[in-house]
């Protein structure tokens, strides 16, 4: 094992109890002092509680899972959504800077407009056509106004994994209810493994259960999601063929595609979000896996252990 941050001091992880940071736990390489705080007992948007662990802390990196991400809700709690996903990250930004710790937060691809015919670069213009995006958005331009300079934004789509609510866990559940499912054709992403992220997470950070030494990438926004692009209409399809194939009992006979203004939502999303992930490649080395061999990968750890992603390496101080 080899690795350069993480080595000298505590890692704290935000949002610990959420689908992404969950995994983080049980992909982080072992020996990392990880400190782990969540609702209710930590509250990102208490500006004093924050300030005065991380200050008793000190920590070398804060790993930033927390967000509030009930998108439609955001449409009409946009202020609570700001203080979440904006206002709190510049505090965290501003810490991280005065402790001289790194700052690793988690963004989304409701920052973008879906207007383009490429994946997205991560300097590529932004236009979210949400709430939910704009406060995404403004948590971003709060960690580069703060003067920062070690920190990695990464920006992911389509999140799905074991421990929260995805769209893999709705589909599973519906299939097993309904003769019919009507699904959106005409969105198109990049779904994204929750431990694929993880380990993008430490492979950006230059820390790893591996002979050979990482290097820490360079600072800065990074897109990160599995390989490749689909509907939704296709990722249920796909969903619904390995559930099937690995002894899931469904109720579903037909799935039909559907536009997306037959399904109506409180928060439009982009129709296209599909990242160019070459940044990310380049900097660490690693080669991003496809999003079917990813979601087959989750299907095995499900049949064989009930629970995808297996359990904590680490147990958190």
């Amino acid at each position: 094992m080899s690795r350069q941050l993480g080595a000298g001091g505590p890692v704290v992880l935000l949002g610990a109890k959420g689908m992404l940071a969950q995994m983080v736990r049980a992909r982080a390489p072992q020996g990392i002092d990880l400190r782990c705080y969540d609702l209710p007992e930590f509250d990102l948007t208490d500006k004093a509680l924050v300030a005065r662990v991380l200050s008793e802390i000190k920590p070398e990196i804060i790993i930033n899972c927390a967000a509030y991400t009930a998108v439609d809700a955001c449409q009409t709690q946009e202020d609570f959504a700001t203080s979440v996903n904006a206002d709190s990250v510049g505090r965290l930004a501003e810490i991280a800077r005065a402790q001289d710790a790194t700052l690793v937060h988690i963004s989304t691809d409701y920052v973008f407009a879906g207007t383009q015919k490429r994946p997205y670069r991560e300097e590529d213009p932004t236009g979210p056509l949400s709430a939910y995006g704009r406060s995404k958005l403004k948590g971003e331009q709060a960690i580069i106004a703060s003067g920062l300079e070690k920190f990695f934004i990464i920006r992911t789509s389509w999140l799905y994994g074991p421990g929260g609510n995805n769209f893999v866990e709705t589909i599973l559940r519906l299939a097993a209810e309904r003769d019919e499912l009507r699904i959106v054709a005409d969105q198109i992403g990049s779904p994204t493994y929750t431990a694929d992220l993880a380990d993008a997470i430490f492979n950006l950070l230059g820390i790893a259960d591996e002979p050979q030494p990482l290097r820490r990438s360079p600072y800065g926004v990074y897109h990160f999601a599995n390989d490749g692009r689909c509907s939704w209409y296709e990722f249920a399809t796909e969903i619904v063929a390995l559930a099937t194939k690995t002894g899931f009992s469904l109720r579903v006979k037909k799935l039909l595609p559907i536009r997306t203004e037959e399904y109506p939502l409180p928060a439009p999303r982009p129709a296209y979000s599909v990242f160019d992930k070459s940044k990310y490649c380049l900097a660490t080395g690693k080669i991003v896996p496809g999003w079917e061999t990813s979601l087959r990968k989750y299907f095995r750890e499900h049949n064989r252990t009930g629970s995808p992603g297996g359990t904590d390496k680490n147990v958190c101080n």
